[in-house]
């Protein structure tokens, strides 16, 4: 008997433990309730300044990351800042790697994919040249190179409303991220960047007068954190919170830390 009542104890244990283990990916398609959450994990991309980045001692700031973190410590998580790599954050999203995507995330053209918070930033996307180049307007990028990331806003415009635009120049150049095609910048290799322009502003600001901003945007929008489709709560709970720090001045506070940037009249949570 007493071997019997091991022998369910030892499978009724293990059973625990496979639970305990192995809970997330039985129920993978479930979500955790916000009130259950001890840690909120952001997906963003690491090489996106102002919103998110590696700072000079290592470690992971931006906007968006400063956000999030006073999310995490108004609702009792532990903050965990996941970079990911921009083409798979999908994958990372509907995995469970990570709760949402944070990060400078636009919502125009991603409408029914996402479900998404309240817009917090009014964002365009420009073009980048060199101070010397010779190149005022966007009609002066005819039969250039021009460069863009993977996946972006901007790509999407020259795909779609500024398609025109885009036939024109003598090759688009795709990157992974901004600083390889700063690089570039730099060295010629292409010869305008289109680019969001808080990043835009970050990168030329740390880089002197080297370059400049046409005057021309090329298209405008709106950011807004993304979650899994469907994960109503957490995106409630966060947008709510988020409404909260818009209302005591915090989020303000936050945005000013970020003011070289032109965040502070950027943003439009609060407005």
């Amino acid at each position: 008997m007493k071997k019997f009542m091991a022998l369910v104890c030892t499978a009724v244990l293990g059973m625990g433990i496979l639970t305990a283990c192995g809970g997330v990916a039985a129920d993978a398609g479930e979500e955790t309730a916000a009130g259950d959450k001890t840690t909120f994990t952001v997906g963003f991309d690491a090489e996106f300044p102002p919103y998110g980045y590696m700072d000079e001692d290592g470690s992971y700031t931006g906007f968006d990351l400063d956000l999030a973190k006073e999310v995490c410590a108004r609702n009792g998580w532990e903050f965990v800042a996941q970079p990911i790599d921009w083409d798979s954050k999908d994958m990372e999203l509907n995995s469970g790697s990570i709760d949402c995507i944070w990060n400078g995330f636009t919502m125009q053209g991603r409408e029914d994919a996402y479900t998404w918070t309240v817009p917090y930033v009014d964002n365009s996307q420009v073009f980048v040249v060199p101070a010397d180049a010779g190149i005022a307007a966007q009609a002066d990028l005819a039969g250039k190179v021009v460069g863009v990331q993977k996946d972006s806003s901007a790509l999407a415009a020259l795909d779609g409303e500024a398609k025109e635009l885009a036939v024109t120049f003598a090759d688009l150049q795709q990157y992974g991220d901004y600083n390889v095609a700063f690089m570039d910048l730099e060295q010629g290799a292409i010869d305008a960047l289109a680019i969001d322009i808080g990043v835009a502003n970050y990168q030329i600001s740390s880089r002197g007068d080297a370059f400049v901003i046409l005057e021309e945007r090329l298209a405008s929008e709106q950011y807004g954190i993304g979650f899994k489709l469907g994960n109503d709560e957490l995106k409630n709970k966060v947008e709510a919170t988020l409404l909260e720090m818009a209302k005591d001045g915090t989020f303000m506070k936050i945005a000013e830390k970020y003011a070289d940037f032109g965040l502070t009249d950027s943003v439009c949570l609060g407005k």
